[in-house]
């Protein structure tokens, strides 16, 4: 059984919305979580063999000149299947971390066998306060700790393990002493309503 306080947390940034649409992944920044405590990050810039469009390049920072230097995304996403073995995995709306993820693995023959947990669809039901559930809404609503860049991948990883730590910290002050991983999936698609009663059932006796 996986315990929730280790996982990877990772971010893509990418050339659109959709893999099915030819978008490509351009960034991937990640968090390694052991009990809590980063242990390792990983951060890459790919090159997905096209030019990205001036909104993405404004959005991200990232530009055609950094893509043009940085390893193919085949190279990296080789790298990173690796990294990510045997890890469950969070995003901050992780349905398009996933998809990318997914679409990019595909391409080079990879897979990975751990489950995906989303951090945002969590908050929503533990932070039900937060006037929106965005990544930097919630950073700002709960005062996490960062240095100001947004839409970069290491950043955006960085404030999502953050996130993830501070909701396990909650559930430990209600009672729920080391929260399986497998709990917050369950949280994430439990209604905000129904959410009281499962926290109360997993209270550590």
């Amino acid at each position: 059984m996986h315990h929730a306080h280790s996982v990877i947390v990772l971010d893509f940034e990418t050339t659109g919305l959709s893999p099915n649409m030819g978008d490509r992944a351009i960034e991937i920044g990640a968090v390694k979580l052991v009990d809590g405590q980063v242990v390792e990050t990983f951060q890459q810039l790919m090159n997905p063999g096209f030019r990205v469009s001036g909104f993405i390049e404004g959005y991200t920072g990232i530009t055609n000149a950094m893509l043009s230097r940085a390893p193919s995304c085949a190279e990296v996403m080789s790298e990173f299947a690796e990294f990510i073995a045997g890890s469950p995995l969070v995003a901050h709306n992780a349905s398009f971390d996933k998809r990318f993820l997914d679409a990019e693995l595909a391409r080079i023959d990879a897979t990975y066998t751990e489950s995906f947990a989303c951090s945002m669809l969590i908050a929503r039901r533990l932070i039900q306060d937060s006037p929106s559930h965005k990544l930097g809404d919630l950073v700002r609503f709960k005062r996490i700790e960062n240095d100001g860049t947004f839409h970069r991948a290491l950043a955006d990883s960085q404030m999502t393990a953050r996130l993830w730590m501070l909701m396990i910290d909650e559930l430990n002050q209600q009672g729920i002493q080391t929260p399986s991983f497998a709990l917050m999936q369950k949280i994430a698609k439990t209604s905000k309503h129904a959410v009281k009663a499962l926290l109360t059932q997993n209270v550590t006796k």
